[in-house]
């Protein structure tokens, strides 16, 4: 069975929060998958808004505009309307959305002719938001992040997709399901992970004029 009328489009809390709502655990998930594949519209809201975050976070770190990040949302979650009855592995619906959106976000900016690195942060990642400190430190945070958001742009795409999944998504996949998403061996990810981090506070570093 389809889920009846799902929401296909996330709002904007929820494509770009992976904090805001409890992660789920594996058995959960594959819960939820096997209920919104027997048309519980309920138990397809709380998958949306557990791995809403992870799917747009995804799609950015291709270096695509809100704009085109929101249709490969949109159009990951149709594939998982289309699939999700036959997901072999429900509980590890986080990779397949995971691959599905690096897929689908990969032919969108071939398309499109699209040059990485990003100019800008995700919204709802680090610098994106205000908050209640004062305003001197909110200019040295924002200041800061715009430095380290321009040196993650200049790193190669393997490395930029890699911390992204790592760290942007706070550790929302394991290292299999990394390995599984990028067709990356589990063994290289952590030297590979502790080379791109390297690189990364060396070009900060330099930029910085330490």
């Amino acid at each position: 069975m389809r889920v009846h009328e799902p929401k296909l489009r996330p709002s904007d809390d929820e494509r770009t929060s992976t904090t805001s709502h409890p992660r789920l655990t594996p058995e959960e998930t594959g819960a939820l998958v096997r209920r919104a594949a027997a048309g519980d519209q309920q138990a397809w809201d709380e998958l949306v808004r557990g791995h809403a975050g992870l799917v747009w976070t995804v799609a950015r770190l291709h270096g695509l505009s809100s704009s085109d990040a929101a249709d490969v949302s949109q159009v990951t979650w149709l594939r998982l309307v289309e699939h999700i009855g036959g997901l072999r592995e429900p509980e590890r619906l986080s990779a397949w959305l995971a691959t599905t959106a690096r897929r689908e976000a990969s032919r969108v900016a071939r398309a499109a002719a699209l040059q990485v690195p990003m100019e800008e942060p995700p919204e709802g990642r680090p610098g994106a938001g205000q908050d209640d400190t004062p305003a001197d430190s909110q200019l040295l945070l924002a200041e800061r992040d715009a430095l380290l958001w321009e040196a993650f742009g200049t790193l190669t795409p393997r490395c930029r997709e890699l911390l992204g999944l790592l760290l942007v998504t706070d550790d929302e996949l394991s290292y299999a399901e990394v390995s599984q998403v990028l067709d990356m061996p589990v063994g290289s990810i952590g030297p590979t992970r502790a080379r791109c981090l390297d690189c990364l506070r060396r070009t900060v570093t330099v930029d910085a004029g330490a």
